[in-house]
């Protein structure tokens, strides 16, 4: 799964940092990838999600492969789903493509959907 974090010495209150992560989370579980019956969080395709003091969010993700065809859109449903939640400020997605995605990134809940176990 992602990695989940900020810097060791947030000045974001442990509660509230637990929230926001937790929401992040499920913001991301309402992005879908549209050629595969789930959603990108547990495909396996968020690699980093970083949140600054100042509730700013940074996402590093990938994509089942570099021709996607929502490759341009995608990085956009993103930053839109994990700009409604609430205290977040800027979302900052960035496509990355190393290590490059493999279908042992996803969650045995995506495998399910996908007929894979």
């Amino acid at each position: 799964m992602a990695n989940v974090g900020t810097a060791p010495a947030s000045a974001i209150p442990a509660e509230e940092l637990t929230r926001i992560t937790d929401d992040i989370v499920a913001a991301l579980k309402t992005v879908y990838d549209p050629e595969i019956p789930a959603d990108i969080y547990e495909l396996g395709l968020i690699y980093k999600i970083d949140i600054d003091d100042d509730r700013n969010v940074d996402i590093q993700m990938t994509l089942t492969a570099p021709g996607c065809p929502v490759a341009g859109e995608m990085p956009g449903w993103v930053e839109n789903a994990v700009g409604t939640v609430e205290g977040v400020q800027i979302v900052r997605v960035e496509l990355v493509f190393d290590p490059p995605w493999t279908p042992e990134r996803m969650s045995e809940e995506a495998q399910v959907a996908v007929g894979w176990y």
